[in-house]
């Protein structure tokens, strides 16, 4: 008697959905110490600018925050030699998708608001830097990822408004802080 080599429907979904979960845990797991680097440096670099303004009373001091990805991107990119190599799919497109918007807003927004036109950069980066943490965690299907981002955005937006001058730069602390935290909880949960 010969045997039916198709998959039914319902054990394709299947199918379909086990490989989506396996991806989506392997895209986590990798994405755990791009997510601690970039806290990191963020991090540093928020509170450096932060030390350097208020000492010297200088907001030129916001020049290093360029200095970040020329420091991240090449860091990113050897430790991403290490990582295993994981399929390109929809999911992992979008991510990269998403943070790369980011970047490309962050960067143009910050030297209009330098060179043309005055506005509150603090205020606008924050917002869409905790837009695409939680975008990120839909994405990725994560709570942890969503919840930092929330708070990063809606918490960091209510504290850009409240705070003045170069204090506004530890709502950046904050979120790198919340960036390591994520990255850290992503790695205890997908080792």
């Amino acid at each position: 008697m010969e045997q039916n080599k198709e998959m039914t429907a319902q054990e394709s979904l299947q199918l379909i959905s086990e490989s989506f979960n396996k991806s989506r845990k392997d895209i986590l797991r990798n994405s755990a110490k791009y997510f601690v680097l970039w806290g990191a440096l963020l991090t540093v670099t928020s509170l450096a600018i932060y030390l350097l303004w208020h000492l010297t009373g200088k907001p030129q001091w916001n020049f290093l925050w360029f200095v970040m990805p020329v420091i991240g991107y090449p860091l990113a990119a050897l430790i991403g030699k290490h990582n295993k190599t994981i399929p390109q799919n929809e999911v992992s497109k979008m991510l990269g998708g998403v943070w790369s918007v980011f970047g490309a807003f962050a960067i143009t927004l910050s030297a209009i608001a330098v060179s043309l036109v005055p506005m509150h950069v603090t205020l606008i980066i924050v917002i869409i830097m905790g837009l695409a943490e939680c975008m990120s965690g839909v994405l990725l299907k994560n709570w942890p990822i969503i919840i930092a981002g929330f708070l990063l955005g809606v918490g960091g937006a209510v504290f850009a408004i409240l705070v003045k001058s170069e204090a506004q730069l530890l709502v950046f602390t904050l979120g790198g802080v919340l960036l390591l935290v994520t990255g850290l909880i992503m790695k205890l949960q997908y080792k």
